[in-house]
């Protein structure tokens, strides 16, 4: 197996008398999809922005692309969020920009390019999440599922090497749940690019993952294929998974 790209070790982390990591220890391998799930405050979010940067570790090391992310300040994580792609649960489009102006703005901040090339890259990222044509629109003019899609061309823009997505299914009807699952997987072989998803959506889990990581008791308790995390007989295991699938019941034990 090829040497991890991102990995977390004994990282800790809280929030005033909140605890919520003790001792996370993790490892990501290039080109899989790795699924973290966990209860409802758990801290799954707080992992992705912890790698960016966005947050900072009490202690422990996190460490990307052979780099220890840790130590470096905000002018030193530059070059490695340019190699993240994010999207974000909300989407986080600038209402006032158009859908192209949205997709522009991290090839403007790091000067990706001429006009024309940015121009052509917005087609190219607008036709890989199947919204050709839509430069032009403001955001209030999309549907919930369509501002999903053009924060997820946003995060591709810049030919990321990791896809992050925060809760990508949250809010969506079960069409435009399938759309983006379906993107996800299309991406992931398209662009050969490495993804780690956050999500409390057990069905998107099993048809988007290579590998789960479920937190749990402040740390990352579980890892294992779709099939192993579907056959585990523990129990915060089997309890989180039945669920979050509407099947628990009193046989669970």
């Amino acid at each position: 197996m090829a040497d991890p790209i991102i990995r977390f070790i004994g990282v800790q982390k809280a929030f005033g008398p909140k605890v919520i990591y003790e001792d996370c220890t993790l490892d990501v391998y290039p080109g899989e999809t790795l699924t973290i799930i966990g209860g409802s405050g758990s801290g799954k979010s707080v992992l992705l922005k912890m790698l960016t940067g966005l947050l900072s570790t009490d202690a422990g090391s996190i460490q990307a692309f052979g780099q220890e992310v840790t130590k470096l300040d905000e002018r030193g994580m530059g070059p490695i969020r340019r190699r993240f792609g994010f999207l974000f649960q909300s989407g986080a489009l600038f209402d006032s920009l158009t859908v192209a102006q949205n997709i522009k703005y991290p090839l403007r901040e790091h000067s990706w390019g001429t006009e024309k090339e940015m121009d052509d890259r917005v087609a190219e990222v607008l036709d890989m999440v199947g919204l050709p044509g839509t430069e032009a629109l403001k955001p209030a003019a999309l549907s919930g599922g369509m501002r999903k899609r053009v924060g997820l061309a946003r995060a591709i823009a810049m030919k990321p090497e990791v896809i992050l997505y925060d809760e990508p299914t949250t809010g969506l009807d079960p069409i435009n749940v399938r759309r983006i699952n379906g993107l996800i997987l299309s991406l992931q072989k398209r662009l050969g690019v490495t993804s780690i998803v956050v999500t409390h959506d057990m069905d998107s889990c099993f048809t988007v993952t290579d590998r789960i990581a479920m937190l749990y008791n402040k740390r990352i308790a579980f890892t294992g294929t779709a099939e192993e995390t579907e056959k585990s007989e523990i129990r915060y295991v089997r309890e989180f998974i039945a669920g979050g699938r509407g099947t628990l019941d009193e046989d669970i034990d």
